[in-house]
């Protein structure tokens, strides 16, 4: 059973509660969080309230998780992209909204696998809660990741991941003008002192991370950039935060960003773009590509109209 004691930000102020609740623990679905909410596990200000409640500035949120067993992952009808397949790997394209893995959590991109391919036809390396899951990506960030489907395929992209060797590209529209072309930001990242679902750089107890990114166009009157990011390493909310350590937060970012978003967004305007790898039996290198989401090019030709806000 785990606790959670929280104060309603300005992020939170306005939001319907489920809403707050669900871009605040990334790991949850939102089909978890609702049934928190049916069974009265979330009170504000001591009373139990409804997912459609108002949050207001100061609210005393507490939500109580129940414990999970890891069985319970259940088989779910999900309609996945999968960009391709063969008898070692799965390549999918996330689409927004959706958890990778079950953390307390139905309707995640795990649920889905276990529906389409079965529980014997994913790796078991990562144990019967992430069968099949090499790497992960937030869930409001869309893009390619890879699947797979035996044990040997795991442990070869799993070592390539160690050594950095995978093609990793992200691509992001950020907030103000970045005066540089291009650039490399190489700052340790680790769990926020103070809010442990945060990340943030920590020279104390952060592990080296490097992202560097590149810009691809300059928007919105220079107010935005739509920038090309390329990892080395791999940490949890990495671009995130490296974006927003340099003064250029992604926009849309609930958590890292700007209290107060212009343009109406469901979390960050961050897409995995390109994902490329020595291939686990032929070894060969093969790199795959996923198009922009809609939302993401509306936004983009929005912006290069001249839109700001």
């Amino acid at each position: 059973m785990e606790y959670y004691n929280l104060e309603a930000d300005a992020s939170w102020s306005d939001k319907r509660a489920d809403k707050a609740i669900s871009d605040y623990f990334e790991e949850y679905s939102r089909s978890f969080v609702r049934k928190l909410f049916d069974d009265r596990l979330i009170t504000c200000n001591g009373r139990v309230i409804k997912p459609s409640a108002k949050v207001s500035l100061g609210d005393l949120i507490n939500i109580t998780v129940p414990d999970v067993e890891q069985t319970d992952i259940i088989p779910e009808d999900i309609p996945l992209d999968i960009v391709y397949e063969d008898d070692d790997i799965i390549i999918v394209n996330k689409p927004k909204g959706m958890v990778v893995h079950p953390a307390h959590a139905t309707g995640t991109l795990v649920n889905a696998l276990m529906y389409h391919f079965g529980k014997e036809g994913l790796s078991s390396i990562n144990g019967e809660f992430r069968p099949g899951i090499v790497h992960r990506i937030d869930m409001n960030t869309t893009g390619i990741l890879v699947v797979c489907k035996n044990d040997k395929a795991h442990k070869s992209l799993s070592e390539q991941l160690k050594v950095h060797s995978i093609t990793r590209k992200y691509y992001a529209i950020v907030c103000n003008n970045i005066s540089e072309d291009e650039g490399t930001v190489n700052l340790p990242i680790g769990r926020h002192p103070k809010d442990r679902k945060k990340m943030a750089i920590n020279y104390k107890n952060g592990r080296d991370a490097v992202t560097h990114y590149k810009v691809l166009e300059r928007l919105g009157n220079n107010k935005y950039a739509f920038i090309e990011c390329q990892l080395e390493t791999g940490r949890t909310h990495q671009i995130r935060v490296h974006m927003a350590s340099i003064h250029h937060p992604i926009l849309g970012d609930d958590v890292y960003g700007p209290a107060n978003c212009p343009f109406k967004l469901t979390g960050q305007t961050l897409h995995a773009g390109v994902l490329g790898f020595i291939h686990p039996s032929t070894g060969e290198y093969m790199e795959f590509k996923a198009p922009l989401p809609e939302y993401f090019e509306k936004l983009l030709k929005d912006l290069r109209n001249g839109g700001s806000n």
